[in-house]
């Protein structure tokens, strides 16, 4: 493929990735227990946005789509992108494609923090508060620990999962001392779900998910130079050290803010990224934005299967799992090239 039609190529995938979630999102609000058309959902979201009066606005089809579908959708789009471009930037930035916020600590550390908020504070304390300290000590204490190793980058994905095995042990530890109805919401919530959200919730964490992801974004370029060795990140002009902190913050900033409100879903970190390299290579720049895109509309697609199709409220992160796994190898079966 010559470098114009690839570029063409790339910037056609681009498109669809941003459009894609934002229509995936107003038909995943058709869905549910009473459907309603796509028609009135529009009419309904125009006549809020905008204030013009409409009678469907008294109905109980707009309470269940501004109220209940609308946050819920919401998170999922947030959820998908955050984990997708949180994996994305530390596979980049550790130069390793095993590496997402699992094995740095991040979500188990997260997943502490909010379940502490829920089994000790009965969420008086914002989750959101709580999720991001425990994450973001889950990885001091990883980056402390690994410090001064002779090969950094195995030292901190050694680390990681030492620090991911504490946090779990801590986890397991509020599950035994919580009461019967704080350890049926917190076991639920584990599993991951977003069932349970909310605009107050979503007040909290989608601002601290956006900022995170636009300064990611952002920097897509300059994750691109630390993917290479620290000389030549350095030669570049790089403070190597003090980037890869930022980055590192900011990926638990975004995963945390998830965390906080949906609980643990894994493998969304892991697995989009890598299909994303094999669609438009590994440039981050392109890499990011893409696999923002195609993370939110996939674990919209998988809230949406959940609504439409199983008659119980089913985890979400129980269904990326099972998908996630097989997935993931088939993926390596499929590879023909070495990950760069």
């Amino acid at each position: 493929m010559t470098g114009s039609k690839r570029k063409n190529k790339n910037k056609a995938i681009l498109y669809i990735a941003i459009l894609f979630p934002l229509l995936l999102l107003l038909f995943s609000l058709c869905l549910g227990t009473l459907r309603v058309s796509l028609k009135e959902v529009l009419e309904i979201l125009l006549a809020r946005i905008s204030g013009w009066p409409s009678d469907l606005l008294t109905t109980p089809a707009a309470n269940i789509i501004l109220n209940i579908r609308l946050p819920r959708v919401l998170l999922a789009l947030l959820a998908g992108a955050a984990f997708s471009v949180s994996g994305a930037s530390l596979q980049s930035l550790f130069r390793n494609p095993l590496v997402n916020e699992y094995i740095l600590g991040v979500s188990f550390g997260a997943g502490f923090g909010g379940a502490a908020s829920l089994v000790l504070f009965s969420r008086n304390f914002p989750p959101q508060v709580l999720a991001f300290a425990c994450g973001l000590l889950a990885v001091v204490l990883v980056l402390v620990i690994s410090e001064g190793a002779r090969n950094t980058l195995v030292a901190v994905l050694l680390t990681g999962i030492i620090v991911s095995a504490l946090f779990q042990a801590l986890l397991s530890t509020l599950e035994f001392i919580a009461s019967p109805y704080a350890l049926q919401a917190l076991f639920f919530w584990l599993l991951g779900s977003f069932s349970q959200a909310t605009w107050p919730d979503l007040a909290w964490s989608a601002p601290l998910i956006l900022v995170g992801l636009v300064f990611l974004l952002k920097l897509g370029w300059r994750i691109n130079v630390l993917s290479l060795s620290d000389d030549e990140a350095r030669s570049l002009g790089l403070a190597v050290k003090r980037e890869r902190i930022l980055i590192i913050c900011l990926a638990t900033l975004v995963t945390s803010a998830v965390v906080a409100i949906a609980g643990i879903i894994g493998w969304v970190g892991l697995i989009v990224p890598h299909a994303v390299r094999g669609l438009v290579g590994s440039d981050n720049r392109l890499v990011l934005p893409v696999s923002a895109g195609l993370g939110a509309s996939l674990m919209l697609l998988a809230d949406d299967l959940i609504r439409t199709l199983l008659p119980f409220e089913f985890p979400v992160g129980i269904l990326t799992s099972l998908v996630g796994i097989p997935f993931f190898l088939y993926l390596i079966s499929r590879a023909r090239t070495s990950w760069s």
